[in-house]
């Protein structure tokens, strides 16, 4: 039996339905939906410890249950310290199951457990219908250990959609459930 995610099966269900009233679109196909997540992590301080760097993809191939890869440097800019080639960053991108599982766990366990949680800003959108959300600790993730953990970095979660608009982006990431803040 083939598994399919919840949050796949909320969208076929509900979402498309929702946005097809909300909207009116004609046809299924046009209805906006998350074509993948990209998790981003810039390491500054990666330029002094190199072991940053890998304690930072394992930290996040355990948040997204996929390898990380390291991003490096593309120039050398002397007042940095930053040698072109250098490792200073990692980055993830999730596409079909493994994102969705990954934003179920997001909605529903992670924020959560950001303190003060009072909803997820609506000005993270780009104009183009894609969403970016910032997290300042990545100990909210129930995979990471939090006395394992030798320094505490953010990270940047970007969800790319097939919307056209931000409105319509807005209506699909209300619809799956992310909380924002002031919703009317």
């Amino acid at each position: 039996m083939n598994y399919i995610p919840r949050l796949s099966k909320k969208y076929k269900e509900e979402v498309v339905p929702a946005l097809q009233d909300q909207f009116s679109y004609k046809n299924t196909m046009q209805v906006p939906r998350i074509s993948k997540i990209a998790l981003n992590q810039g390491l500054g301080d990666a330029i002094t410890d190199k072991k940053l760097v890998d304690v930072g993809m394992n930290e996040m191939t355990q948040i997204a249950g996929q390898k990380a890869v390291a991003t490096r440097s593309r120039k050398d800019i002397s007042n940095f310290k930053l040698r072109k080639g250098m490792p200073i960053g990692i980055r993830v991108t999730l596409r079909g199951n493994r994102m969705y599982e990954f934003l179920d766990r997001l909605i529903s366990v992670s924020l959560p457990r950001v303190r003060d949680f009072r909803g997820i800003n609506e000005k993270g959108f780009d104009g183009r219908g894609n969403y970016t959300l910032g997290i300042t600790e990545q100990i909210i993730f129930p995979e990471i250990n939090i006395d394992k953990v030798a320094k505490i970095n953010g990270m940047d979660i970007t969800f790319v959609t097939t919307a056209r608009t931000d409105k319509e982006c807005l209506a699909l990431l209300k619809e799956f459930g992310l909380p924002f803040k002031n919703q009317k």
